[in-house]
């Protein structure tokens, strides 16, 4: 019984402590969430337009480094259409540090690191992209939502039409992987240094 007590009062701290002090300037309103939300991406797209030209360099799937390729200048138009709608808003187009594409760019370069050139690193860098593409999707997803709530609606149609392309590249993605990439990397061996040079 006094076992259970403990674990009881362990739960309720852990809980008291679970509540989080907003910080000086967070969002009070849905306009002013949605604005922050923006610029978070606004600020993840550019990330990509450096980020991408590593994955394709390190493609060796033609199909793959063209994809990506054709993604870097959709990626471009992405943070044109955001210019805009920080426009439509009246609001200043400036990014602020997106986390989680951060981490997720990390992760693609740690996937990089850890495969060999070939079929199984293409696996990685379609992986690794397909997170940053569902990444995308949620949060496209949630600002044409916010957008349409809050009477943005020309907002609202430009990051639908981002939304539909992160939608379409990401099925591509899976239509290259299926088609050819995951196939070869299943029966590829991992590279061995020979005996001579171990």
């Amino acid at each position: 019984m006094k076992n259970n007590n403990n674990k009881n009062n362990n739960n309720n701290k852990n809980t008291e402590n679970a509540l989080v002090k907003p910080a000086s300037d967070a969002a009070t309103d849905l306009r002013e969430l949605f604005v922050d939300s923006l610029k978070d991406i606004y600020w993840a797209e550019h990330a990509l337009t450096t980020a991408l030209p590593k994955m394709m360099q390190n493609a060796t799937s033609p199909k793959l480094a063209s994809a990506i390729k054709d993604h870097l200048s959709v990626t471009e138009n992405h943070i044109l259409r955001l210019n805009d709608v920080f426009g439509l808003l009246g609001v200043v187009a400036e990014g602020k540090k997106c986390e989680a594409m951060a981490g997720l760019i990390k992760e693609g370069d740690n996937i990089l690191e850890e495969t060999m050139p070939g079929a199984v690193r293409d696996a990685g860098i379609i992986a690794a992209s397909q997170k940053v593409e569902h990444y995308e999707i949620a949060t496209y997803g949630t600002l044409v939502s916010f957008a349409k709530m809050l009477g943005e609606n020309d907002a609202a149609k430009l990051l639908t039409k981002t939304l539909a392309e992160e939608k379409e590249a990401d099925t591509l993605l899976s239509n290259i992987a299926v088609s050819a990439i995951n196939p070869k990397a299943t029966g590829e061996n991992e590279f061995i240094p020979d005996a001579q040079n171990a």
